[in-house]
């Protein structure tokens, strides 16, 4: 288990931490993470999951059309669940991972 699975693991359960690392790797970090996500009309949602206010909801729908199908068929297939089962616990997990990850409100550097 990887550090960042190591630390989010208690917060999202090991398997979702694993899948948000390989997520957040495969857009060259947590700041290529965000930029996708922002880019894919999602910006107000990870801003609030930046920030140190509350985390605004978003679906499982709305990080299937913001992440790709391919991106998340080949995820889901890795772990076992479906899509629609995966894009579901990213919309729990992602929100407290981003969260976690920026405790000051602020993005980390690339």
């Amino acid at each position: 288990m990887g550090f960042l699975d190591g630390l989010l693991g208690g917060a999202v359960g090991a398997e979702m931490a694993t899948v948000v690392n390989g997520l957040i790797a495969q857009h060259g970090g947590l700041p290529g993470m965000v930029k996708q996500l922002e880019e894919q009309g999602l910006g107000p949602a990870v801003r609030s999951w930046i920030s140190t206010g509350a985390n605004q909801a978003v679906s499982g729908d709305q990080l299937h059309q913001a992440l790709g199908a391919d991106t998340i068929g080949r995820l889901a297939a890795a772990v076992g669940l479906t899509p629609a089962e995966l894009t579901q616990k990213l919309a729990t997990a992602l929100p407290t991972v981003i969260d976690k990850l920026t405790p000051a409100g602020k993005l980390p550097a690339a």
